[in-house]
């Protein structure tokens, strides 16, 4: 998870050091192994942004890929380096802001996740747009968070409605990509206790031309 100022990464810092036990539970998302099961996904290294306590880098890592992970809180990626060395496996985990964070000149990876990425619209933006200058020809950009529809749900998820997806919106700010899969509805998560129960989401994956 991740949030666009200082601010934000207390207030992320504070929750994650007071929990018990992961927020969002140590498997991967479901979504990101279904779409790592597509029959032409070949990444080889691989960007996760907003990777909180490290499910998704490690997971990945696991499956040997050569992760690069992100996160605004050093409370959750301190948590993620721990459970990459329970799973012994290696993950270069970077603490920043994607309000201000860029990839260094030139570097580009095989594929991209944004997975519940929780900021307003405009770290949002910036964030998929960073993503997608980020693909390497061919690379994947992976993305799935709670939709404006999820507001009518607030058991689960952001309270405020600016910190939901638009499907219209994501499209907008990947142009120039070739889309696998664009949706919006309905799925059941069981994603540690902040994601449990029905929820609302957008799923979208593209990739950048050959």
């Amino acid at each position: 998870m991740s949030v666009e100022d200082s601010s934000s990464a207390a207030r992320w810092d504070k929750r994650y050091g007071a929990a018990q036990e992961p927020l969002f539970g140590e498997a991967p998302n479901d979504y990101l192994r279904m779409i790592r099961a597509h029959s032409g996904f070949a990444a080889r290294r691989v960007l996760c942004l907003a990777d909180g306590e490290g499910r998704n880098g490690a997971w990945l890592a696991e499956q040997g890929h050569e992760v690069t992970a992100l996160d605004v809180s050093a409370v959750a990626s301190e948590r993620a380096r721990d459970l990459d060395r329970r799973r012994g496996v290696s993950v270069e985990r970077v603490v920043a802001d994607l309000a201000a964070w860029s990839p260094a000149p030139g570097e580009t990876w095989d594929a991209v996740f944004v997975i519940y990425l929780q900021g307003t619209k405009a770290l949002r933006l910036r964030a998929l747009k960073t993503a997608t200058a980020a693909l390497a020809p061919g690379g994947w950009l992976v993305v799935e968070g709670f939709s404006k529809a999820q507001a009518a749900r607030p058991e689960i998820g952001p309270d405020d409605a600016d910190r939901l997806y638009d499907l219209e919106e994501v499209l907008s700010a990947t142009a120039g990509l070739q889309l696998v899969e664009a949706l919006a509805g309905r799925v059941l998560l069981d994603e540690g206790p902040r994601h449990r129960g029905e929820a609302e989401v957008v799923r979208f994956t593209a990739r950048r031309p050959l």
